[in-house]
């Protein structure tokens, strides 16, 4: 081979490997989204067994209603084992009224689910005026249909978009209609927004009462022939439910309306009621008819005492119970305030860049790895001493070919060729050295951060979780996606700098060696191409923040729609919610759009920069070697080293999309980690003595509170309130008086305005919050369920508690029965939100939480709200006995549970305007005296 013709066919194969061995590393991506691609398609191609979507079927032309259940067995396919209905007949005559009464779990919502054809029957039929309704399409009979449940299903938007899932091409006057139907009008009208006012997240900025009738509200703009009531007025208060219920009797004349019931008042004028018992229905008829048999419906009728609220054989019952104004609000820890959030200012609501994110802190928290980051540095920046001296090898190969002497030359070719694999041996021991233990460091790293993460979460005010950008799907992104971008930085990227660092260095300095002047030249025009990467860093790195913050929202309503599945799929809104999930895809589609032309243009303009400077390199050279102060060997030898540092700054250039994304991600986190929490670090109570418990006694004093995104409208004014310690007291009033508000400052979940909430004379902001919260215990209305075991979830009210605590808290609070009786008993899975089980069954697992923990206060929102008549007399019996000793707030709304408290609050216009005890507030004859005579 010649010389002067080896040059091309030998530089080609380098050059092309070269990039090869540069684009190598971006596989890893496809793999990625290759394996991500298959699971996304997998869902994509899934083939539901109910499908919805499915054209085939019968339209029936107009539905009657009827409907009947034919010798049906079902169980759940989650727990086959367990049959909940067997053998179970109805039969439902189109237009009339029939109600399901009966225990927790006896199958009274199964039965709805089947009607909705949620689930299909193992056996048996369900039939819809006389078809099967396996037989009908699907999404048509479901347009017939309009649920209403306990659980509301409200999403993150305006009530306007909530009520118009009911009838998405509903005209304004139609929606004023069917809100006055649920005597919701004139609340919504109240708001600062009207009905364009956005309520948070899954409803959090309204109360319980509030959420449940724009839920009925939704289902009477539906408009439907078959009316379906889960506890359609569980949430209201006395006055509200009287109204609502009328509304709802009007609403189901002309229409099959299935009532499931535990408050047994709301079903009297029902055509037919039927007992449920054991997945079979164990009698059935009229009110009367019932009454007068003496069976099952009789006995639950004389537990509720449904014949007399003010009665005094009522007196048996202890005050426990409930509120129906804003009980999610705080059972979810949301409320309604705007909180200082990071990146949001206070003083001018607007957004305020993340202070520049600390890697030496980052690094900090990696200090436990310092040996792996001690060997993994060495190995990186060992291999990034191995590229000059590569770049070093290939000059001087090739300068080998203009020995004129053959041997000479194959000697010198051999010698270089045994560097060559010398390089490769070292090359390979150092890369793996060096990516496992960056890998090593980085998985610690992720661990530690999310741990931390979570744990800071943990102590903030509820207030915070309001906040758009602190929503669920924001803060599940901070705890999964953000720590993996900082895991990536630490694992693969930080490696990759000290390559490049070393390299950097011993390249400049092997090229003033061999050539300094053409050395000069050549790392002169490096600050350009630096530059330009530079650039495309900061500018990527504001895109990408625009861009996770408009991908908040629309990744909000995607959780919420899988969160109220249910309701999507009974309402038949699935287009209605991909309408606003792509409407919420705009903005991050433009940011996308940008951030490819910035890419593009930065991308395109660094390789341009390396072009042009190689030029200038090869010019000059060629002009030193013409003037003999260098050869062209040395031209070669320097061209090649000071390339490679071009590669070395395009391998930095190509992380900088990374970069931006972790710096961001690392600021993120940091923002939280360093976010001040309302739990002082150190309390003087806890500190002056340690082992001092809470007697129990709570003040309000001349307290002013609004909540932060209302600021205008005071919740409570003025307020003030005295409660001894070992005493209860009731708070009654209307929806939305602020019953729960005060159960919220009580726990701290937000401070006062004006004023102060003291705990035995000590202001509560005084307190470590987490010592004093110790000391108290929820039970709300809507219970608070954890995906895991039942014995995990009595265990978060005691982590320490032993297996007979446990136990002895169930038997109490009357579960210990029905969980003995699942397949797994106390290890049973609860499923996500206490999907497994049943209203009743997760309200006696939160009582019995409660019990296992102890508490000096004892706080009862609505307590037994979702509990059958037999289970509720037992706990509330149980709930008489915890009481003693403890102060005790009972939020509730149906007077009869609040009977024998201490004394008894009126609250109205954000102060206390009545109190004292049931028979002194009767014979006042004023507030309380109007609402107990609404509810007999």
């Amino acid at each position: 081979m010649k010389a002067e013709g080896g040059y091309t066919p030998q530089e080609s194969p380098l050059f092309w490997c070269r990039s090869l061995g540069m684009a190598l590393p971006e596989l890893k991506h496809f793999i990625e989204a290759s394996v991500a691609a298959t699971r996304i398609l997998e869902r994509i191609n899934r083939v539901p067994q109910i499908n919805d979507d499915d054209p085939k079927g019968l339209v029936l032309d107009q539905v009657r209603g009827e409907i009947e259940f034919e010798s049906i067995h079902f169980a759940y396919p989650s727990r086959p084992n367990m049959t909940v209905l067997k053998d179970f007949n109805l039969q439902i005559p189109a237009g009339q009224t029939i109600a399901l009464v009966g225990s927790s779990g006896s199958g009274k919502s199964t039965a709805i689910a089947l009607v909705q054809r949620f689930y299909d029957s193992s056996e048996g039929t369900v039939k819809v005026d006389g078809f099967d309704i396996k037989k009908l399409n699907l999404k048509s009979i479901r347009s017939k249909m309009g649920l209403v449940s306990q659980d509301h299903a409200l999403f993150g938007t305006s009530i306007k978009e909530n009520i118009l899932f009911g009838k998405p091409d509903a005209t304004m006057d139609e929606l004023y209609a069917a809100a006055m139907t649920a005597n919701a009008h004139n609340f919504v009208m109240g708001l600062p927004e009207g009905y364009e006012t956005k309520i948070g997240e899954r409803g959090a900025l309204l109360s319980g009462g509030q959420k449940q009738r724009i839920a009925i509200a939704r289902a009477v703009l539906k408009n439907p022939a078959i009316l379906l009531l889960d506890e359609a007025t569980s949430a209201l208060d006395s006055e509200s439910e009287k109204l609502v219920q009328h509304a709802l009797d009007q609403a189901s004349m002309g229409r099959t309306t299935l009532v499931v019931a535990h408050k047994l008042s709301t079903v009297k004028n029902a055509d037919q009621i039927a007992v449920v018992d054991g997945g079979s229905i164990a009698e059935i008829g009229t009110h009367d008819e019932l009454i007068n048999k003496g069976g099952p419906y009789s006995r639950l009728v004389k537990l509720q005492k449904m014949v007399s609220y003010i009665d005094q054989e009522t007196d048996q019952f202890r005050a426990s119970s409930a509120a129906r104004t804003s009980a999610s609000r705080l059972s979810m820890s949301r409320a309604s305030p705007m909180p200082l959030t990071p990146g949001v200012s206070k003083e001018t609501g607007s957004y305020v860049s993340p202070p520049a994110p600390s890697f030496s802190r980052l690094l900090a928290m990696n200090a436990p790895e310092w040996k792996q980051a001690l060997i993994g540095s060495i190995s990186a920046l060992v291999y990034g001493s191995l590229q000059p001296i590569y770049a070093l090898t290939i000059g001087g190969m090739i300068a080998a070919f203009f020995v004129q002497d053959h041997n000479e030359m194959n000697a010198i070719i051999s010698r270089y060729a045994l560097i060559f694999c010398s390089l490769s041996l070292v090359s390979i021991a150092v890369n793996l050295l060096q990516h496992y233990n960056f890998a090593y460091m980085g998985e610690h790293l992720v661990r530690r951060i999310r741990v931390q993460v979570l744990e800071k979460i943990l102590t903030f005010e509820a207030a915070w979780f309001d906040e758009d950008t602190n929503s669920s799907g924001s803060l599940c992104s901070r705890l999964s996606d953000e720590s993996s971008l900082v895991k990536t930085l630490v694992a693969d990227r930080i490696s990759l700098l000290l390559q490049t660092a070393c390299g950097i260095v011993i390249a400049v300095t092997m090229g003033l060696i061999v050539a300094w002047k053409l050395a000069l030249v050549m790392i002169a025009v490096q600050p350009c191409t630096m530059i330009c990467y530079y650039a495309k860093k900061i500018v990527l790195s504001n895109v990408s923040r625009d861009l996770a913050k408009a991908q908040y929202e629309s990744t909000q309503i995607a959780i919420e729609a899988v969160y109220n599945h249910r309701m999507v799929t009974s309402f038949g809104c699935s287009s209605k919610i991909l309408q606003l999930f792509e409407h919420t895809q705009e903005e991050p589609l433009r940011k996308a759009r940008k951030k490819s032309w910035v890419a593009g243009i930065t991308t395109g303009l660094s390789p341009c920069l390396t072009f042009l400077s190689w030029a200038l390199d090869f010019w000059y050279g060629g002009k030193l070697a013409q003037s003999g102060e260098i050869s062209a060997g040395d031209v070669f030898k320097t061209f090649f080293v000071l390339v490679s540092t071009g590669k070395l700054i395009a391998d930095a250039g190509s992380m900088t999309s990374d970069l931006a994304k972790g710096s961001n991600a690392v600021a993120s986190v940091f923002e939280v980690l360093d976010r001040k929490s309302i739990s002082p670090q150190n309390s003087q109570v806890e500190k002056d003595n340690p082992k001092s418990k809470i007697q129990g006694r709570i003040e309000f004093k001349k307290v002013d509170f609004a909540y932060p995104t209302r600021p205008q409208c005071l919740i409570l004014q003025d307020f003030s309130l005295d409660v001894k310690a070992g005493t209860s007291i009731g708070l009654v009033g209307r929806s939305g008086c602020g019953k729960s508000t005060i159960i919220g400052l009580i726990q701290r979940f937000y401070d006062v305005d004006r004023g102060a909430v003291r705990i035995d004379g000590m202001d509560v902001r005084e307190m470590n919050v987490l010592w004093y919260r110790g000391f108290t215990a929820l039970v709300s209305q809507e219970p608070a369920m954890f995906s895991g075991s039942v014995r995990d979830n009595i265990a978060f009210g005691k982590p320490e508690a032993d297996e007979e605590g446990i136990v002895e808290a169930a038997k109490a609070a009357n579960a210990h029965e029905f969980i003995s009786s699942l397949k797994d008993g106390y290890d049973t899975d609860c499923g996500e939100h206490g999907i497994q089980l049943s209203g009743g069954q997760k309200q006696r697992i939160a009582i019995a939480r409660a019990i296992i923990r102890d508490p000096a206060i004892l706080l009862l929102d609505e307590a037994t709200s979702a509990l059958d008549a037999q289970s509720e007399q037992v706990v509330q019996e149980a709930l008489d006995r915890i009481m003693t000793g403890r102060t005790t707030i009972v939020v509730a709304h149906r007077l009869n549970t609040i009977k024998n408290a201490d004394s008894i609050a009126f609250l109205g216009e954000g102060k206390v305007i009545e109190r004292g005890t049931y028979p002194q507030l009767m014979n006042k004859k004023g507030a309380f005296f109007n609402l107990a005579t609404l509810q007999k």
